[in-house]
Protein backbone atom coordinates (compact mmCIF):
# COMPACT_ATOMS: atom_id res chain seq x y z
CA UNK A 1 0.00 0.00 0.00
CA UNK A 2 1.12 3.55 -0.69
CA UNK A 3 -0.96 5.30 1.99
CA UNK A 4 1.08 7.43 4.37
CA UNK A 5 -0.52 8.15 7.74
CA UNK A 6 0.58 9.68 11.00
CA UNK A 7 1.90 6.73 13.02
CA UNK A 8 0.01 6.23 16.30
CA UNK A 9 2.88 4.52 18.10
CA UNK A 10 0.87 4.19 21.33
CA UNK A 11 -1.28 1.56 19.58
CA UNK A 12 1.18 0.15 17.05
CA UNK A 13 3.51 -1.05 19.80
CA UNK A 14 0.63 -2.99 21.36
CA UNK A 15 -0.25 -4.75 18.10
CA UNK A 16 3.14 -5.49 16.48
CA UNK A 17 3.68 -8.66 18.48
CA UNK A 18 0.52 -10.11 16.88
CA UNK A 19 1.18 -9.17 13.22
CA UNK A 20 2.11 -12.74 12.22
CA UNK A 21 -0.23 -14.54 14.62
CA UNK A 22 -2.80 -16.48 12.59
CA UNK A 23 -4.60 -17.91 15.61
CA UNK A 24 -5.78 -14.62 17.09
CA UNK A 25 -8.13 -12.22 15.32
CA UNK A 26 -7.08 -8.61 15.88
CA UNK A 27 -10.13 -6.42 16.52
CA UNK A 28 -9.60 -2.65 16.53
CA UNK A 29 -12.43 -0.82 18.27
CA UNK A 30 -13.18 2.74 19.30
CA UNK A 31 -15.54 5.63 18.75
CA UNK A 32 -16.25 6.53 15.13
CA UNK A 33 -13.59 8.71 13.45
CA UNK A 34 -10.97 8.14 16.16
CA UNK A 35 -8.45 6.79 13.61
CA UNK A 36 -9.09 3.03 13.38
CA UNK A 37 -8.91 2.90 9.58
CA UNK A 38 -5.71 4.92 9.48
CA UNK A 39 -4.15 2.64 12.11
CA UNK A 40 -4.99 -0.43 10.06
CA UNK A 41 -3.57 1.20 6.92
CA UNK A 42 -0.39 1.96 8.87
CA UNK A 43 -0.11 -1.70 9.94
CA UNK A 44 -0.49 -2.83 6.33
CA UNK A 45 2.16 -0.30 5.28
CA UNK A 46 4.57 -1.53 7.97
CA UNK A 47 4.12 -5.10 6.73
CA UNK A 48 4.77 -3.98 3.16
CA UNK A 49 7.86 -2.01 4.23
CA UNK A 50 9.15 -5.11 6.07
CA UNK A 51 9.12 -7.11 2.83
CA UNK A 52 5.66 -8.72 2.76
CA UNK A 53 4.61 -9.01 -0.90
CA UNK A 54 1.64 -6.91 -2.03
CA UNK A 55 -0.27 -10.04 -3.10
CA UNK A 56 -0.09 -11.28 0.51
CA UNK A 57 -1.83 -8.16 1.82
CA UNK A 58 -5.59 -8.18 1.31
CA UNK A 59 -7.19 -4.86 2.27
CA UNK A 60 -10.95 -4.46 2.02
CA UNK A 61 -12.55 -1.13 2.99
CA UNK A 62 -16.24 -1.98 2.90
CA UNK A 63 -17.22 1.70 2.88
CA UNK A 64 -15.37 2.41 -0.38
CA UNK A 65 -16.26 2.02 -4.04
CA UNK A 66 -15.81 -1.50 -5.28
CA UNK A 67 -16.68 -3.02 -1.90
CA UNK A 68 -19.82 -1.15 -0.79
CA UNK A 69 -22.09 -3.78 -2.37
CA UNK A 70 -20.64 -6.54 -0.20
CA UNK A 71 -23.44 -7.09 2.32
CA UNK A 72 -23.66 -10.86 2.84
CA UNK A 73 -21.31 -13.51 4.20
CA UNK A 74 -21.22 -15.27 0.81
CA UNK A 75 -20.25 -12.07 -1.00
CA UNK A 76 -17.49 -11.38 1.53
CA UNK A 77 -16.13 -14.93 1.28
CA UNK A 78 -16.06 -14.76 -2.52
CA UNK A 79 -14.25 -11.40 -2.47
CA UNK A 80 -11.58 -12.67 -0.06
CA UNK A 81 -11.05 -15.85 -2.10
CA UNK A 82 -10.49 -13.78 -5.24
CA UNK A 83 -7.57 -12.03 -3.53
CA UNK A 84 -6.16 -15.02 -1.62
CA UNK A 85 -4.06 -16.84 -4.21
CA UNK A 86 -0.64 -16.03 -2.72
CA UNK A 87 1.53 -18.59 -0.94
CA UNK A 88 2.36 -18.27 2.77
CA UNK A 89 0.67 -16.05 5.32
CA UNK A 90 -2.01 -13.77 3.96
CA UNK A 91 -2.64 -10.58 5.95
CA UNK A 92 -6.37 -9.89 5.76
CA UNK A 93 -7.60 -6.41 6.69
CA UNK A 94 -11.34 -5.67 6.70
CA UNK A 95 -12.48 -2.15 7.53
CA UNK A 96 -16.10 -1.42 8.57
CA UNK A 97 -16.86 -5.13 8.80
CA UNK A 98 -20.25 -4.52 10.43
CA UNK A 99 -21.57 -3.72 6.93
CA UNK A 100 -21.71 -7.48 6.28
CA UNK A 101 -24.45 -9.57 7.87
CA UNK A 102 -23.09 -12.67 9.64
CA UNK A 103 -19.49 -11.61 8.92
CA UNK A 104 -18.28 -13.71 11.85
CA UNK A 105 -19.01 -16.94 9.91
CA UNK A 106 -16.51 -15.92 7.25
CA UNK A 107 -13.91 -14.63 9.72
CA UNK A 108 -14.09 -17.85 11.74
CA UNK A 109 -13.67 -19.97 8.60
CA UNK A 110 -10.61 -18.14 7.30
CA UNK A 111 -9.02 -18.05 10.77
CA UNK A 112 -9.43 -21.83 10.97
CA UNK A 113 -7.40 -22.30 7.77
CA UNK A 114 -4.28 -21.26 9.70
CA UNK A 115 -2.57 -19.06 7.10
CA UNK A 116 -4.55 -15.82 7.51
CA UNK A 117 -3.54 -13.11 9.97
CA UNK A 118 -6.81 -11.22 10.34
CA UNK A 119 -7.39 -7.59 11.35
CA UNK A 120 -10.89 -6.09 11.53
CA UNK A 121 -12.41 -2.75 12.50
CA UNK A 122 -15.97 -1.60 12.88
CA UNK A 123 -17.91 1.19 14.47
CA UNK A 124 -21.38 0.01 15.38
CA UNK A 125 -22.40 -1.10 18.84
CA UNK A 126 -22.64 -4.75 17.76
CA UNK A 127 -18.94 -4.97 16.99
CA UNK A 128 -18.07 -2.90 20.04
CA UNK A 129 -20.11 -5.02 22.43
CA UNK A 130 -19.53 -8.27 24.26
CA UNK A 131 -21.44 -10.17 21.56
CA UNK A 132 -18.10 -10.82 19.87
CA UNK A 133 -17.32 -13.32 22.62
CA UNK A 134 -20.00 -15.69 21.40
CA UNK A 135 -19.83 -14.87 17.69
CA UNK A 136 -16.07 -15.28 17.08
CA UNK A 137 -15.42 -18.89 18.00
CA UNK A 138 -11.65 -18.52 17.72
CA UNK A 139 -9.52 -16.40 19.99
CA UNK A 140 -9.48 -12.67 19.41
CA UNK A 141 -7.87 -9.69 21.07
CA UNK A 142 -9.39 -6.23 21.21
CA UNK A 143 -7.28 -3.12 20.77
CA UNK A 144 -9.29 -0.13 21.90
CA UNK A 145 -8.50 3.25 20.35
CA UNK A 146 -9.26 6.77 21.49
CA UNK A 147 -8.94 10.02 19.59
CA UNK A 148 -5.55 11.74 19.81
CA UNK A 149 -3.90 12.31 23.16
CA UNK A 150 -2.00 15.58 23.67
CA UNK A 151 1.34 14.23 22.42
CA UNK A 152 -0.36 12.81 19.31
CA UNK A 153 -2.31 16.04 18.82
CA UNK A 154 0.95 18.00 18.59
CA UNK A 155 2.51 15.30 16.40
CA UNK A 156 -0.39 15.32 13.97
CA UNK A 157 -0.37 19.13 13.75
CA UNK A 158 3.27 18.95 12.72
CA UNK A 159 2.47 16.04 10.36
CA UNK A 160 -0.04 18.26 8.54
CA UNK A 161 2.28 21.26 8.56
CA UNK A 162 0.24 23.24 11.08
CA UNK A 163 1.90 25.85 13.28
CA UNK A 164 2.73 24.62 16.80
CA UNK A 165 3.35 27.20 19.50
CA UNK A 166 6.55 27.07 21.54
CA UNK A 167 4.30 27.66 24.55
CA UNK A 168 3.20 24.16 25.53
CA UNK A 169 0.44 25.42 27.85
CA UNK A 170 -1.05 27.48 25.02
CA UNK A 171 -1.27 24.34 22.87
CA UNK A 172 -2.66 22.37 25.81
CA UNK A 173 -5.46 24.91 26.26
CA UNK A 174 -6.37 24.56 22.58
CA UNK A 175 -6.42 20.78 22.98
CA UNK A 176 -8.68 21.05 26.04
CA UNK A 177 -11.22 22.93 23.95
CA UNK A 178 -11.20 21.23 20.56
CA UNK A 179 -10.22 17.70 21.56
CA UNK A 180 -8.37 15.09 19.56
CA UNK A 181 -10.43 13.91 16.60
CA UNK A 182 -7.71 13.45 13.95
CA UNK A 183 -9.63 15.01 11.07
CA UNK A 184 -10.52 18.10 13.15
CA UNK A 185 -6.80 18.90 13.42
CA UNK A 186 -6.73 19.58 9.67
CA UNK A 187 -9.24 22.44 9.93
CA UNK A 188 -8.02 25.90 10.83
CA UNK A 189 -11.18 27.67 11.95
CA UNK A 190 -12.97 26.90 15.21
CA UNK A 191 -16.26 26.92 13.33
CA UNK A 192 -15.08 24.23 10.91
CA UNK A 193 -13.73 22.07 13.74
CA UNK A 194 -17.02 22.33 15.59
CA UNK A 195 -19.07 21.54 12.48
CA UNK A 196 -16.95 18.45 11.82
CA UNK A 197 -17.39 17.07 15.36
CA UNK A 198 -21.15 17.75 15.15
CA UNK A 199 -21.17 15.66 11.96
CA UNK A 200 -19.42 12.83 13.84
CA UNK A 201 -22.19 12.86 16.48
CA UNK A 202 -24.83 12.70 13.73
CA UNK A 203 -22.96 9.90 11.96
CA UNK A 204 -22.76 7.85 15.16
CA UNK A 205 -26.52 8.13 15.62
CA UNK A 206 -27.38 7.35 11.99
CA UNK A 207 -24.85 4.55 11.39
CA UNK A 208 -24.03 3.06 14.80
CA UNK A 209 -27.20 3.51 16.82
CA UNK A 210 -30.24 3.86 14.56
CA UNK A 211 -29.36 0.77 12.52
CA UNK A 212 -28.74 -1.30 15.60
CA UNK A 213 -31.37 -0.39 18.18
CA UNK A 214 -34.85 1.07 18.14
CA UNK A 215 -35.12 4.55 19.63
CA UNK A 216 -38.82 5.26 20.10
CA UNK A 217 -38.44 8.86 21.16
CA UNK A 218 -35.51 10.47 19.37
CA UNK A 219 -36.01 13.88 21.00
CA UNK A 220 -35.80 12.38 24.51
CA UNK A 221 -32.76 10.32 23.52
CA UNK A 222 -31.08 13.51 22.25
CA UNK A 223 -31.91 15.28 25.53
CA UNK A 224 -30.27 12.46 27.48
CA UNK A 225 -27.28 12.41 25.12
CA UNK A 226 -26.76 16.17 25.49
CA UNK A 227 -27.24 15.99 29.27
CA UNK A 228 -24.60 13.27 29.60
CA UNK A 229 -22.18 15.08 27.30
CA UNK A 230 -22.62 18.38 29.17
CA UNK A 231 -22.27 16.79 32.62
CA UNK A 232 -19.27 14.55 32.03
CA UNK A 233 -17.11 13.93 35.08
CA UNK A 234 -20.00 14.56 37.49
CA UNK A 235 -21.60 11.90 39.68
CA UNK A 236 -24.65 10.72 37.76
CA UNK A 237 -27.94 10.44 39.63
CA UNK A 238 -30.58 8.69 37.58
CA UNK A 239 -33.24 9.88 40.02
CA UNK A 240 -32.28 13.52 39.45
CA UNK A 241 -32.12 13.02 35.70
CA UNK A 242 -35.59 11.47 35.65
CA UNK A 243 -36.94 14.40 37.67
CA UNK A 244 -35.32 16.95 35.33
CA UNK A 245 -36.73 15.15 32.31
CA UNK A 246 -40.19 15.05 33.87
CA UNK A 247 -40.07 18.80 34.53
CA UNK A 248 -39.17 19.40 30.89
CA UNK A 249 -42.15 17.34 29.72
CA UNK A 250 -40.31 14.07 29.07
CA UNK A 251 -41.61 11.51 31.54
CA UNK A 252 -39.78 8.22 30.91
CA UNK A 253 -39.15 5.05 32.87
CA UNK A 254 -35.92 4.38 34.72
CA UNK A 255 -35.29 1.33 32.53
CA UNK A 256 -35.53 3.52 29.41
CA UNK A 257 -33.04 6.01 30.83
CA UNK A 258 -30.65 3.19 31.72
CA UNK A 259 -31.02 1.76 28.23
CA UNK A 260 -30.32 5.08 26.51
CA UNK A 261 -27.20 5.66 28.61
CA UNK A 262 -26.01 2.13 27.80
CA UNK A 263 -26.48 2.86 24.08
CA UNK A 264 -24.16 5.86 24.45
CA UNK A 265 -21.63 3.64 26.24
CA UNK A 266 -21.89 0.91 23.58
CA UNK A 267 -21.25 3.46 20.83
CA UNK A 268 -18.23 4.64 22.83
CA UNK A 269 -19.34 8.24 23.18
CA UNK A 270 -19.34 7.68 26.95
CA UNK A 271 -17.14 5.64 29.27
CA UNK A 272 -18.38 4.45 32.63
CA UNK A 273 -16.10 4.99 35.63
CA UNK A 274 -17.08 3.23 38.86
CA UNK A 275 -16.35 4.38 42.39
CA UNK A 276 -14.09 2.21 44.50
CA UNK A 277 -14.11 2.21 48.29
CA UNK A 278 -10.53 2.21 49.50
CA UNK A 279 -11.31 0.62 52.88
CA UNK A 280 -13.49 -2.26 51.72
CA UNK A 281 -11.64 -2.64 48.40
CA UNK A 282 -14.96 -2.96 46.62
CA UNK A 283 -16.83 -1.01 43.98
CA UNK A 284 -19.66 1.15 45.30
CA UNK A 285 -22.94 0.19 43.63
CA UNK A 286 -24.87 2.97 41.93
CA UNK A 287 -22.18 5.63 42.17
CA UNK A 288 -20.68 6.24 38.75
CA UNK A 289 -19.10 8.97 36.74
CA UNK A 290 -19.14 9.13 32.96
CA UNK A 291 -16.35 10.52 30.84
CA UNK A 292 -16.31 11.31 27.13
CA UNK A 293 -14.26 9.46 24.55
CA UNK A 294 -13.10 12.95 23.58
CA UNK A 295 -13.75 16.42 25.01
CA UNK A 296 -14.51 17.54 21.44
CA UNK A 297 -18.03 16.17 21.95
CA UNK A 298 -18.57 18.76 24.69
CA UNK A 299 -17.01 21.49 22.55
CA UNK A 300 -19.38 20.70 19.68
CA UNK A 301 -22.61 20.66 21.72
CA UNK A 302 -21.86 23.44 24.21
CA UNK A 303 -22.43 27.11 23.35
CA UNK A 304 -19.98 28.39 25.97
CA UNK A 305 -16.39 27.93 24.77
CA UNK A 306 -14.80 28.87 28.09
CA UNK A 307 -12.72 26.03 29.54
CA UNK A 308 -14.04 24.45 32.71
CA UNK A 309 -10.56 23.22 33.60
CA UNK A 310 -11.43 20.79 36.40
CA UNK A 311 -13.66 18.28 34.58
CA UNK A 312 -11.99 18.83 31.19
CA UNK A 313 -8.53 18.01 32.55
CA UNK A 314 -9.99 15.01 34.38
CA UNK A 315 -11.52 13.78 31.13
CA UNK A 316 -8.31 14.26 29.17
CA UNK A 317 -6.36 12.33 31.79
CA UNK A 318 -9.00 9.57 31.96
CA UNK A 319 -8.77 8.97 28.19
CA UNK A 320 -4.96 9.13 28.37
CA UNK A 321 -4.85 6.47 31.09
CA UNK A 322 -7.38 4.21 29.33
CA UNK A 323 -5.54 4.47 26.01
CA UNK A 324 -2.37 3.34 27.78
CA UNK A 325 -4.01 0.19 29.13
CA UNK A 326 -4.94 1.20 32.66
CA UNK A 327 -8.17 0.23 34.37
CA UNK A 328 -9.52 3.40 35.98
CA UNK A 329 -11.88 4.02 38.88
CA UNK A 330 -12.76 6.88 41.24
CA UNK A 331 -11.53 6.42 44.81
CA UNK A 332 -13.47 6.98 48.01
CA UNK A 333 -11.52 7.37 51.27
CA UNK A 334 -14.08 8.05 53.98
CA UNK A 335 -15.64 11.39 53.01
CA UNK A 336 -12.77 12.27 50.69
CA UNK A 337 -12.53 11.43 47.00
CA UNK A 338 -9.42 10.56 45.01
CA UNK A 339 -9.95 11.50 41.38
CA UNK A 340 -8.48 8.33 39.92
CA UNK A 341 -7.18 4.93 41.00
CA UNK A 342 -5.15 3.31 38.23
CA UNK A 343 -4.26 -0.32 37.85
CA UNK A 344 -2.39 -2.04 35.04
CA UNK A 345 -2.12 -5.76 34.35
CA UNK A 346 -3.71 -6.60 37.72
CA UNK A 347 -0.51 -5.47 39.42
CA UNK A 348 0.17 -2.43 41.54
CA UNK A 349 -2.00 0.65 41.89
CA UNK A 350 -1.28 4.34 41.51
CA UNK A 351 -3.38 7.29 42.66
CA UNK A 352 -3.95 10.57 40.83
CA UNK A 353 -5.47 13.93 41.72
CA UNK A 354 -6.16 16.38 38.88
CA UNK A 355 -6.75 20.11 39.28
CA UNK A 356 -6.24 23.29 37.30
CA UNK A 357 -3.94 24.90 39.87
CA UNK A 358 -2.89 24.74 43.50
CA UNK A 359 -1.23 28.14 43.44
CA UNK A 360 -4.33 30.18 44.26
CA UNK A 361 -4.34 29.32 47.97
CA UNK A 362 -2.94 27.00 50.65
CA UNK A 363 -6.50 25.77 51.16
CA UNK A 364 -6.62 24.47 47.58
CA UNK A 365 -3.24 22.79 47.98
CA UNK A 366 -4.38 21.07 51.17
CA UNK A 367 -7.61 19.95 49.53
CA UNK A 368 -5.80 18.28 46.63
CA UNK A 369 -3.15 16.57 48.75
CA UNK A 370 -5.52 15.47 51.55
CA UNK A 371 -7.06 12.37 49.86
CA UNK A 372 -3.64 11.09 48.83
CA UNK A 373 -2.19 11.67 52.29
CA UNK A 374 -5.00 9.56 53.77
CA UNK A 375 -3.98 6.53 51.67
CA UNK A 376 -1.73 4.36 53.82
CA UNK A 377 -0.18 2.01 51.26
CA UNK A 378 3.11 2.65 49.47
CA UNK A 379 1.87 2.83 45.88
CA UNK A 380 2.75 5.91 43.81
CA UNK A 381 0.67 9.06 44.29
CA UNK A 382 0.46 12.04 41.95
CA UNK A 383 -1.08 15.51 41.76
CA UNK A 384 -1.41 16.82 38.20
CA UNK A 385 -1.92 20.51 37.42
CA UNK A 386 -1.92 22.76 34.35
CA UNK A 387 1.08 25.03 34.85
CA UNK A 388 2.12 25.29 38.51
CA UNK A 389 5.48 25.64 40.17
CA UNK A 390 6.35 22.05 41.10
CA UNK A 391 5.92 21.38 44.83
CA UNK A 392 6.22 17.73 45.94
CA UNK A 393 4.80 16.97 49.38
CA UNK A 394 5.02 13.96 51.73
CA UNK A 395 6.24 11.66 48.97
CA UNK A 396 3.45 12.72 46.59
CA UNK A 397 4.76 13.59 43.12
CA UNK A 398 3.53 16.83 41.55
CA UNK A 399 3.61 17.17 37.75
CA UNK A 400 2.14 19.50 35.15
CA UNK A 401 -0.04 17.66 32.62
CA UNK A 402 1.17 19.41 29.43
CA UNK A 403 4.80 18.40 30.04
CA UNK A 404 3.90 14.92 31.30
CA UNK A 405 1.69 14.09 28.32
CA UNK A 406 4.00 15.71 25.78
CA UNK A 407 6.81 13.50 27.07
CA UNK A 408 4.58 10.42 26.99
CA UNK A 409 5.07 9.80 30.70
CA UNK A 410 2.77 7.46 32.58
CA UNK A 411 1.82 7.39 36.29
Amino acid sequence: MSTKNYARECYLKKIRGFYHDCEIIKVITGVRRCGKSSLMETIAQELSDSGVASENIIYLDLDKRGYKKIKTADQLEKCIEEHAGAQGIKFLFIDEIQNVKNFEEVINAFRAEGDFSIFITGSNSYLLSGELVTKLTGRYIEFEMFPLNFQEYLGMKRFFGKAVSQNLVEEFDKFLVEGGFPKAVQYDSAQDKKAYIESVITEIFEKDIKRRVKIRNVSVFNKIRNYMINNFGATTSLTNMLEDLRKSGSDIKRETLNRYIQILVDSKILYECNRFDMKSRRSIAGEKKYYLADVGFYYATNTDNRINYGPVMENVFYAYAKSNGYSVSVGRIGKLECDFILQKDFSEYSYVQVCMTMMDSRKTEDREYAPLEKIRDNYAKYVLTRNDVIQHRNGIVHKNMPEMMNDGELP
